[in-house]
């Protein structure tokens, strides 16, 4: 008997990553669950019960959540709240259909399961002690299908409101059986709300979909996402955050898979005709089993919460930490102002760049940041000779170096000119990686260079000297050139691979390897400088699991206006911790206008990036450079507000707080953010809409007696408040925009 294969030591597709040779075996994905030695096995069982009934349903109860398997299949998840069973699946009544599923030759294979034959076993690995149920399952037509499917599900101690699952799927006839897709962890939504619709609820959409587009969304009538994980999609765009959650007042409901690799699969979100919301793990298989094979799903879940987008994130980042991710702590600089020279644009020189100086250092401003367009070409990254000749790169850093300040170099890793293609920027040229090293490149199916962001040729990351090339490369920047650290921008995911040349196993080695690239410019930049940043900017979009663990700070990512500023941030801490630092980006991006197909950012809401824990950043242009440069332009005005702002984000350093999820956000209004920090707790709340707000905020998390409150950007008195243990204290407040408030003993 073949050993089980481990899905995070397969470099592989995963579409065809699990074929078993030798019979109809379960495969269990090995890593998390392979067993202990009776030595290592914990003295007492898991304390999650389950209940197997002959015709169904199976039940697992944990500490705050329940888990029914229903005889059609349907798995239902309810979180056990206050003497209550709260949900928002709702399976279709008389329905066969489960929530996992084949398609094959464009029609949907449903099985029944076989509850007399469920067996149910600890388990014991690296999310600790659990119970683990296999149920086996045959087809439910048509006569002759020859197709077994076998569903296991776990669930552990330490994770109470996750259910993991997995199927795998063999071939038990005498001819080949061709499976077109997959679908688990189907689920159908409901509110469950007296007075609104089925879909009135707010969801957290994880794909790499549309610059600019909201990943936090309210649901509306017609609204479908595909949410493409993994590779690369339409627009440059991919990779992703393999998750989509949907919650309301009371509970939320998420699912996703939780396999370290960037999987290529989609977790489609659609509001139907009858209102309720679909929602799934879709996996394009196209695949043959040979008869005896077997084909395994990666390991799907369902989580069961109560708030909103932050708590599946959460649990989400938890249990891949658990799987091997490991989650870097940031740098100190990485919680400093920056300044960034992009408010000059595309041909920025030396001169600009060191111009700013003073006013960084009045200011108290940390970094400067060297924008795009410094360089002659994509993929060679040597300066540009018109606006950077010679040696001047360097000696502006040393310049820089010289007064106190560090400096950050703006690059995109993986893509190179071939002569095809243009950005705004330039009309593109053959670069000399292209003319040296036309092997390293990915090949689409038909042979011709695969195409990344901005029309870029791609560079294979599964390439080892690829590999090292972008190791010299970080060395070249960070160690030669003296830079503090990368900007790295407009990143994403790259396409599959079918240059025969890089005799890949399979296409998706190439989406798989784009982390190992992001680890190495990070570790490399981290070894010749401890106290270095990395930033990574996946533009617009939300970010890929890839490259997430290999960075010192994340980046809201050029958002389109505050709103967004402040959810993703919320997204990073959820993601990275909460303590993370998140670079609120320029806060000029904090307000923007549409005009054509671009956009004018005229921003200066410091507020949504200081009290939501994020660090400070803007790309003002000074002295006055010409009428061009107007929107960006640091006036007298602007001077004493941005004064005023990076002084109080210097004093606070709220970034280096801890964040505590409080506020349910679509339902708690106003919007609020709560960080605790040396002994005293710091809230901000935002009004809806551009209106004032008048009411009572409530200021949660607080232990009991009495407080001292204290508005710190406006450095208003506002008295005392008295917390008791079963009630948080409430504030009667009127305030435009934002309210900032500092609570101690």
């Amino acid at each position: 008997m073949r050993r089980p294969l481990c899905l995070t030591q397969i470099s592989s597709a995963f579409w065809k990553l699990i074929l078993i040779l030798s019979g109809p075996i379960l495969l269990t994905g090995g890593c998390a669950r392979t067993a202990k030695t009776p030595a290592e096995a914990p003295s007492e069982p898991s304390k999650i019960t389950v209940v197997v009934n002959a015709g169904g349903p199976i039940v697992l109860t944990t500490s705050t959540a329940e888990f029914q398997i229903l005889p059609s299949g349907y798995v239902q998840a309810s979180l056990l709240k206050a003497g209550q069973k709260l949900s928002l699946d709702e399976p279709r009544q008389g329905s066969l259909g489960g929530s996992d599923y084949v398609v094959q030759a464009g029609k949907e294979l449903h099985f029944t399961s076989d509850f007399s034959q469920a067996k149910v076993t600890e388990s014991i690995g690296k999310l600790g002690r659990g119970k683990r149920v296999e149920i086996p399952a045959q087809p439910l037509g048509p006569s002759g299908t020859s197709l077994g499917r076998t569903l296991q599900v776990e669930v552990y101690d330490d994770f109470p409101n996750l259910l993991l699952s997995s199927v795998a799927y063999t071939n038990t006839g005498s001819s080949e059986y061709h499976v077109d897709s997959i679908v688990e962890q189907q689920h159908r939504f409901d509110a469950h709300q007296e007075k609104g619709r089925p879909y009135d609820m707010w969801s957290y959409q994880g794909s790499s979909y549309e610059w600019g587009k909201d990943d936090i969304v309210k649901l509306a009538s017609g609204f479908s996402q595909p949410n493409i994980m993994g590779a690369m999609v339409k627009g440059g765009y991919g990779g992703g955050i393999p998750v989509v959650a949907f919650w309301t007042a009371a509970v939320g409901e998420a699912i996703g898979h939780v396999e370290t690799l960037p999987l290529s699969l989609s977790l489609p979100a659609k509001v139907e005709q009858d209102e309720r919301v679909v929602t799934s793990v879709t996996i394009p298989a196209n695949t043959t089993l040979k008869p005896g094979e077997s084909y395994s799903t990666p390991r799907s879940f369902v989580a069961i919460y109560s708030g909103d987008f932050y708590e599946p994130l959460r649990l989400w980042s938890s249990v891949l930490q658990k799987e091997g991710w490991e989650i870097p702590k940031p740098s100190n600089e990485a919680y400093n102002v920056s300044w960034c020279g992009w408010g000059y644009e595309f041909n920025v020189t030396p001169a600009q760049m060191l111009g700013t100086i003073p006013k960084l250092k009045e200011f108290g401003i940390k970094w400067a940041t060297l924008d795009d367009r410094w360089f002659d070409t994509y993929g060679d990254w040597n300066p540009r000779p018109d606006t950077f000749p010679g040696d001047s790169i360097k000696k502006m850093v040393d310049d820089f170096h010289k007064q106190g300040e560090l400096v950050q170099l703006w690059w995109l890793p993986l893509g190179a000119e071939d002569a095809k293609g243009k950005w705004e920027s330039h009309k593109y040229i053959v670069s000399k990686v292209a003319q040296e090293h036309p092997d390293w490149f990915i090949l689409n199916k038909d042979g011709k260079h695969a195409r990344i962001t901005r029309d870029l040729a791609a560079l294979c990351p599964a390439v080892p000297e690829v590999q090292a090339y972008y190791k010299q490369l970080t060395e070249k920047f960070i160690r030669d050139w003296g830079f503090d650290g990368s900007k790295l921008d407009n990143i994403y995911s790259v396409p599959m691979c079918y240059n025969p040349a890089h005799h890949h196993k399979s296409p998706q080695d190439s989406v798989n390897a784009v982390a190992d690239v992001y680890k190495i410019i990070f570790q490399t930049t981290r070894a010749i400088k401890p106290e270095s940043v990395t930033q990574s900017c996946p533009c617009g979009t939300p970010p890929s699991l890839a490259w997430l663990p290999y960075m010192d700070q994340a980046v809201t990512a050029d958002p389109v206006g505050a709103v967004q500023v402040r959810r993703r941030i919320k997204m990073y801490k959820a993601l990275l911790g909460p303590e993370a630092a998140v670079y609120g980006d320029h806060v000029e991006l904090s307000a923007m206008t549409r005009v054509g197909n671009n956009w004018t950012e005229h921003g200066n809401d410091f507020a949504s990036t200081v009290g939501t824990g994020g660090v400070v950043g803007t790309k003002f242009v000074w002295p006055d450079p010409g009428p061009k440069y107007k929107a960006v332009l640091l006036t007298q005005d602007k001077e004493a507000q941005w004064k005023k702002w990076i002084s109080l984000y210097n004093q606070k350093m709220l970034s280096k707080g801890n964040f505590r999820n409080l506020y349910v956000y679509g339902y708690d209004v106003p919007e609020g953010y709560a960080i605790e920090k040396n002994d005293k707790m710091y809230y901000a709340f935002f009004a809806p809409g551009s209106a004032a707000w008048k009411g009572e905020v409530e200021l949660r998390g607080l232990k009991p007696g009495s407080y001292h409150v204290v508005d710190y950007a406006d450095g208003k008195d506002l008295g005392t408040i008295e917390a008791t243990a079963d009630k948080a204290p409430r504030l009667a407040t009127e305030f435009k925009e934002h309210l900032l408030l500092e609570v101690s003993r």
